[in-house]
């Protein structure tokens, strides 16, 4: 909210009318729901009384929600998006590590004398 112009129009997450807008239609759906099935039939009548309870606590508990996770975004640093990870090549080294040419020379080649594990003179 420091980058906020006076004057200007709130972006949808730094705004109200989005998490409003978010909890009243999942109460309106809870509301409808609790309706519907605590009434237990159509023989007996509507509980407005728990869809009401229903929808209310559906608002606050689904409004606090958003509340919490609309305060806790935080945009990433400019410098992860550099390009700077470790998996950006797909070249592989005789090390394994990748990011380079292959090494080719008599320090990458391997033992000189294979080694047949018996005693050595």
């Amino acid at each position: 909210m420091a980058q906020q112009k006076p004057g200007a129009p709130r972006s949808l997450r730094t705004s109200v009318k989005g998490p409003l807008m978010f909890s009243a239609f999942w109460a309106v759906v809870v509301f409808f729901g609790v309706l519907i099935f605590a009434s237990g039939g159509s023989a007996r009548s509507p509980r407005f009384d728990l869809a009401l309870i229903g929808a209310g606590i559906a608002f606050i508990v689904i409004l606090v929600v958003a509340a919490m996770l609309s305060m806790s975004h935080k945009d990433n640093a400019e410098y992860l998006g550099k390009g700077s990870g470790v998996n950006l090549s797909s070249k592989r080294t005789s090390s394994g590590h990748g990011g380079g040419p292959a090494q080719s020379g008599p320090e990458s080649a391997g033992p000189a004398e294979p080694n047949d594990g018996g005693p050595r003179a």
